[in-house]
């Protein structure tokens, strides 16, 4: 009798004190989510609301759950996941808490103006039922954007190479950037409309335009404050003019020439979401300004969920690729 106690107790007591081990704030998470999906399937809905046919927010709720216990369940294995879930626990606890609180004021109590504010679970039928329609958009704006950071990344680094580098090019180029670079590039749609035969090549150079500037100033910036030492040295040790500037000064430059990137990053998102609205039939800027116009403010958000989620992967990929090329900087610069 003694052994059979003991063989039920000893996996409960096992179970006890594995959890015992794990970190209170690994915890905070799941009441935060519990609390959340218990007040949005118990609380009744606002009258003002209109009724979805799935309680999506709680579907929203209980895979990110999920997703979180399996890297915790992960993280017994793996150190790094390990600590990945003790990082996020607070925030993701706290995100949650946030999203509990909106949907009590927009769902539960429609204490916000529900024309302008919808339930999130309106927002997310939105992003279910549209689905195909709004990937459409999505492909049509990465089209553009890739398009015009391309030509706009290649012709910042050229005209930046080519100002540190030429004391002519300085003398003579330079005075035009520092008028006319500073003008935001949707500034220009006036004359893109008359110059371009249509609102795509319009939109790719504008996208352009504001990626090239930043780029530009950056990269001139950091060539001409590497150290001259440098260029010495490789000169005494035989280096060409051509060796100098690809395998001396470039490299040493990468730096600001990844922030004049990222600062032309940002500023092609805003130009893509203005430039869409020049007369596309599709992309996530015409997107929102045509829904905008119907009043449909859960398509609005819908359309701002989606440039906010792809555009933190075009920063983070740019990050990545970052971290790649400059992997001397790995725990001496800190972005």
């Amino acid at each position: 009798m003694t052994q059979l106690i003991s063989a039920v107790l000893y996996p409960a007591e096992k179970s006890v004190l594995f959890f015992k081990r794990l970190p209170v704030q690994l915890f905070l998470p799941v009441l935060s989510v519990g609390l959340a999906i218990a007040m949005d399937q118990i609380l009744p809905r606002a009258a003002e609301q209109k009724v979805v046919g799935h309680p999506y927010f709680t579907y929203l709720l209980g895979v990110t759950l999920l997703g979180y216990m399996g890297m915790i369940l992960v993280g017994l294995k793996y150190v790094k996941w390990h600590a990945a879930a003790v990082y996020i626990a607070p925030f993701y606890a706290g995100v949650t808490l946030l999203l509990n609180v909106l949907n009590m004021l927009t769902a539960k109590y429609a204490l916000l103006p529900v024309l302008y504010f919808p339930a999130m679970d309106r927002v997310l039928e939105v992003l279910v039922n549209d689905a195909s329609y709004l990937a459409t958009c999505v492909i049509y704006s990465y089209r553009l954007l890739f398009i015009g950071w391309f030509f706009g990344a290649i012709a910042g680094i050229s005209t930046g190479i080519l100002l540190g580098f030429s004391k002519a090019a300085n003398y003579w180029i330079w005075p035009f950037i520092r008028t006319i670079g500073p003008i935001p590039s949707t500034a220009w749609i006036p004359l893109v409309l008359v110059a371009f035969p249509s609102v795509i090549s319009g939109s790719v150079f504008l996208i352009a335009l504001a990626v090239w500037f930043p780029t530009t100033v950056l990269t001139n910036s950091g060539i001409a404050n590497i150290n001259n030492s440098y260029f010495e040295v490789s000169a005494t040790l035989g280096a060409g003019r051509w060796y100098q500037i690809f395998k001396v000064g470039i490299p040493a430059a990468m730096p600001s020439i990844f922030q004049g990137l990222f600062n032309g990053t940002c500023a092609s998102f805003i130009t893509l979401v203005t430039a869409e609205m020049l007369g596309a039939k599709y992309g996530l800027g015409w997107y929102i300004n045509w829904q905008k116009e119907m009043m449909a403010y859960a398509n609005v958000y819908a359309g701002l969920i989606l440039i906010a989620a792809s555009f933190c992967l075009i920063i983070t990929g740019l990050f990545k690729f970052k971290n790649y090329i400059l992997v001397w900087q790995r725990g001496v610069i800190k972005w």
